[in-house]
């Protein structure tokens, strides 16, 4: 690669005139400005930019940390974190921990694996001077990943952050399982049949609560017994509505869309159910669109969530004296995507 240096020697100026014009300075004559200009288009020179970060202190670089890529939820984050980024003149620098690749889901409460690759992880991103950090999650927990001593700044998305310093971009995921409820309401259902995440996980906790709050606000009754435990894949939709369909129900809300697709597989083999019960998942994932009677569902606004990270971060980093209310959690509403797969009773 040419350097700056030698573009200056074959112009026969200073390396401070070449800088000069590189980054439109006023102070050198047309002629000159034009024989550099023409020297660095033929010769394809690029300024090291990186370079010239670390003398200002400001590479325009922000590091994504990922949990796992291969994450649904986490692709999309990451494209509107980087489409950003580039749109405000920052580049970006992705590290993926590969956590789920490496273990499945056993780092959860494994501190040693999930320091094992966070350390190294923050150690690169560092090392390279990146302007500040986000961390995109691979599931909704509360997550201590940034030291209290970070001297940069760092967002947590799809989890919430445990360190007051470092804001957190999540789901509004009690407002959304609220509006799925009230929309199955809205069509005449009251006997409604809900499967669930796993019991502890935040999105599923969460979800719950919209759905009671939904039915509550409409004098229905929460039935225990019509709320069955999944562990959010397919098979355990399908479990989930062998006891529901026993139970009557005349609608089933499933708290993602791999279990509404197990739900229509039970459905179908019992021939004409799936026209006298109603269906609805969560995710708004590509499945949704490919399952018949189309999927009523909920889309996340991934991309938004993304959006709202990188624009937090670089709105902070153009303004050194901005700061970030204690304990900030900015939740993101998505919205409902109304299709073919719920009935109106009459």
């Amino acid at each position: 690669m040419i350097t700056l240096k030698e573009i200056a020697n074959m112009c026969g100026v200073t390396a401070s005139t070449v800088s000069n014009v590189i980054n439109n300075k006023n102070n050198v004559g047309e002629a000159t400005k034009e024989r550099i200009l023409k020297v660095i288009e033929e010769t394809g020179y690029q300024p090291n930019f990186f370079a010239q970060g670390i003398r200002k202190n400001n590479t325009k670089l922000v590091g994504i940390i990922t949990e796992d890529l291969n994450e649904f939820s986490t692709a999309p984050i990451v494209e509107k974190i980087m489409a950003y980024c580039d749109e405000m003149g920052y580049k970006t620098i992705l590290t993926n921990m590969r956590l789920y690749d490496r273990w499945t889901d056993t780092w959860y409460n494994d501190e040693e694996k999930y320091l094992s690759a966070l350390k190294p992880a923050i150690q690169q991103q560092m090392s390279i001077k990146v302007d500040g950090i986000i961390y995109v999650a691979g599931h909704c927990r509360h997550i201590k990943c940034f030291d209290d001593n970070m001297d940069i700044p760092g967002i947590v998305v799809y989890g919430y952050s445990s360190n007051k310093n470092y804001p957190s971009v999540v789901l509004n995921d009690e407002k959304g399982e609220y509006d799925m409820t009230k929309y199955v309401i809205s069509k005449g259902h009251k006997k409604i049949g809900l499967i669930t995440g796993e019991q502890h996980n935040i999105h599923n906790i969460s979800r719950l609560e919209g759905f009671k709050r939904a039915l509550i606000e409409n004098d229905i009754a929460y039935d225990d017994s019509l709320v069955c435990e999944g562990n959010w894949n397919r098979a355990s939709g399908y479990n989930g509505a062998k006891i529901l369909c026993n139970k009557n129900v005349t609608a089933i809300i499933c708290m993602n869309d791999n279990m509404a697709a197990g739900v229509y597989d039970y459905l179908y083999e019992k021939g004409d159910l799936l026209k006298n019960i109603s269906v609805v998942g969560y995710d708004n994932k590509e499945l949704s669109e490919y399952l018949r009677p189309l999927l009523t569902t909920y889309d996340l606004g991934l991309k938004e969530i993304g959006a709202i990270a990188a624009k937090m971060l670089i709105d902070k980093l153009e303004d050194k004296e901005k700061t970030w209310a204690e304990e900030t959690v900015v939740m993101f509403d998505g919205k409902l995507i109304e299709r073919d797969s719920v009935n109106a009773l009459t």
